[in-house]
């Protein structure tokens, strides 16, 4: 049996290795971009603490920024996510409340909660990512329709994804 920890890496890299090889080609007319390893961050237990979750957030964004040639933009997008992470956790709680063990799955949480935690939270990822990637307020309709086409991509993505994946 392989530990918690085991598993994690193993969902790190995997995670990893499907952005940089294959979801960073994946893209709907030079708009809209699929940022699939958002997905690690959104399915890592309730349990983990914030600090450690905002480590993890930077470590994977760092090394998707190494991989994009991007200086940093992937890195404090996913910071800012997993310090919102808590937060929108708090707001959405389900009428049982959260337990320890449980794992932010759709398949454990039920569909609509998945959809509105990960809809929020890559949301303020994709919004984050791509006003930093802009730099100003020049392109801001060009900014919002990538980082909306974007949403949606990376969302529907997720979400096939815990269908195929992540299932009982």
């Amino acid at each position: 049996m392989k530990s918690p920890f085991i598993n994690q890496a193993l969902s790190f890299v995997t995670y990893l290795c499907l952005q940089v090889l294959l979801a960073k080609n994946l893209n709907l007319f030079d708009v809209g971009f699929c940022f699939l390893y958002v997905s690690f961050l959104l399915l890592l237990p309730f349990e983990t603490g914030k600090l450690q979750l905002m480590f993890i957030g930077f470590l994977i964004g760092f090394c998707v920024d190494l991989n994009y040639d991007t200086g940093g933009i992937h890195a404090s997008a996913c910071v800012l996510l997993a310090f919102a992470r808590p937060y929108i956790t708090s707001i959405i709680v389900p009428s049982g409340g959260y337990e320890n063990a449980m794992k932010p799955w759709m398949s454990v949480m039920g569909s609509p909660w998945f959809v509105s935690y990960s809809a929020i939270l890559i949301a303020i990822h994709h919004l984050a990512l791509f006003s930093i990637e802009a730099g100003s307020l020049e392109m801001l309709p060009f900014t919002l329709l990538k980082a909306l086409v974007s949403i949606a991509f990376t969302g529907s993505m997720v979400l096939i994804f815990q269908g195929l994946f992540y299932n009982k």
